[in-house]
């Protein structure tokens, strides 16, 4: 017996409450969602680059490297640690030279923010692969066992989920924005959260509510009593010269109503149109960010990393790992399947479940859900079908499939994993759709 689970985005409630000033609405036809992203200066985004980036140094002297990386970043402090087995050079030289180019390109080379490239101390604590573990991926099995999803949907062009495609666009550009200089004051720390109304049908109705949290320096600050505060100038310039630029970009027949900066203690009404509210820094002031502002880790951020929540995840965090870890390589070979059978047109949205047993090399599981959205009379089974006779999953095959022994990966750890079409992102390729097109008619009489 399949059990199918219920689809927020295609099978939304009849009816859902909003908090308005304290009291309920009732909204009989839409539903709101919402996805978050936070900047490559975000220290759970230090710790994944630094972590991504020691991966790279090894596959560039070995591409079958072992790596299990882990860091710690807090106030002038990097701790790394692991499990490694490469011939590349690891002596602590080796490794400080990759962390501090590392966080010199990010942005933090400033003493005075409590954490900057030269002056970091870098403890380094790494050691070779168990036995154990090697001797099953020796032989061709899976690194650990684990479940691992892939998303796609046709919300947007990249196929992602529209609230994260446009969280990471906002933090992609606020650091555009601080490198290029046309907002001298930003610091590297920044988070993105973005609201998106939907209709009943699943589609997107409108862009809903902002939130953008970015540090930045003391320009940008007045008093007002005795606390400091972001200037109000500021927030607009946020709005104009990073919200906007970046919805039109995007999606412009969204942006339905007025761009509006909620001040600090503003509250906005939720049911009004002409509204789109613009939270901007709403807590007053982000001097203190970055490691110094809060202690990162390696895979803190995972949800960030995938789909904002719209697709499930298996648990496993991806960076410092190599491409024999299934945590990575079959998360990115779910989604490559996913973004091939929206793409083939089979289905409007498509998760992919697959699962391993650490050591043996096929998956124990193909499971496929369309939330009601499949097309051509298929089913999700039929699909399930066709993905076993179209894609090899073994930790090899995937491997091979993807191109996933290249040092790759420093640029996976800000930005997001998915729906980034760089052409080092062999899993967003949609090179499948049409061979699985031709394949319909067998699936159909399956």
């Amino acid at each position: 017996m399949v059990v199918r689970s219920w689809r927020l985005p295609r099978t939304p409630p009849k009816t859902f409450l909003l908090p308005r000033e304290g009291r309920f609405i009732v909204s009989m036809d839409r539903y709101l969602f919402t996805s978050e992203s936070v900047s490559m200066g975000h220290p759970d985004k230090v710790a994944d680059q630094i972590s991504d980036a020691i991966l790279d140094h090894c596959l560039r002297a070995d591409p079958y490297s072992r790596v299990a990386c882990e860091t710690l970043v807090t106030t002038d402090l990097v701790v790394v640690a692991g499990e490694i087995t490469t011939r590349a050079d690891l002596s602590k030289p080796a490794v400080e030279h990759v962390v501090r180019k590392v966080i010199r390109e990010i942005g933090y080379t400033d003493p005075k923010v409590g954490f900057a490239a030269d002056t970091c101390k870098i403890e380094c604590h790494l050691h070779a692969q168990s036995g154990d573990i090697a001797m099953g991926v020796d032989s061709g099995g899976a690194g650990d066992q684990g479940m691992m999803f892939g998303f796609a949907c046709d919300e947007t062009h990249t196929l992602m989920p529209l609230p994260i495609h446009l969280a990471h666009r906002l933090v992609e550009n606020q650091a555009r924005l601080r490198e290029n200089g046309e907002l001298t004051w930003l610091r590297p720390d920044a988070k993105s959260q973005v609201t998106i109304e939907y209709n009943a049908d699943g589609t997107p109705h409108r862009i809903h509510t902002l939130v953008l949290s970015t540090q930045h320096d003391e320009s940008v600050v007045e008093r007002r009593g005795d606390k400091e505060f972001f200037r109000d100038e500021a927030r607009q310039e946020i709005i104009d010269k990073l919200i906007r630029p970046t919805l039109e970009a995007e999606r412009p027949d969204l942006v339905k109503g007025r761009l509006e900066m909620m001040r600090v203690g503003m509250r906005a009404d939720l049911a009004d149109e002409d509204v789109i509210g613009c939270h901007i820094n709403p807590t007053g002031c982000f001097l203190q960010g970055g490691p110094h502002g809060d202690c990162g880790l390696t895979g803190r951020k995972i949800i960030v990393d995938t789909y904002g929540g719209r697709g499930r995840h298996g648990g496993g965090a991806f960076s410092g790992k190599d491409p024999t870890k299934v945590d990575r390589s079959a998360a990115y070979v779910a989604r490559y399947i996913a973004k091939n059978i929206v793409a083939a047109g089979f289905a409007a949205q498509c998760e992919v479940q697959l699962s391993y047993a650490i050591g043996y090399p096929e998956p124990i599981n193909v499971w496929v859900s369309t939330g009601g959205s499949a097309a051509h009379g298929l089913t999700d089974e039929q699909i399930a079908g066709l993905i076993r006779h179209h894609f090899r999953l073994t930790p090899h095959d995937i491997i091979q499939t993807l191109e996933l022994r290249r040092p790759i990966y420093r640029e996976t750890a800000r930005h997001g994993h998915f729906g980034r079409e760089l052409t080092a992102f062999s899993w967003e390729r949609t090179d499948r759709a049409a061979v699985l097109r031709g394949d319909l008619g067998c699936a159909v009489a399956v």
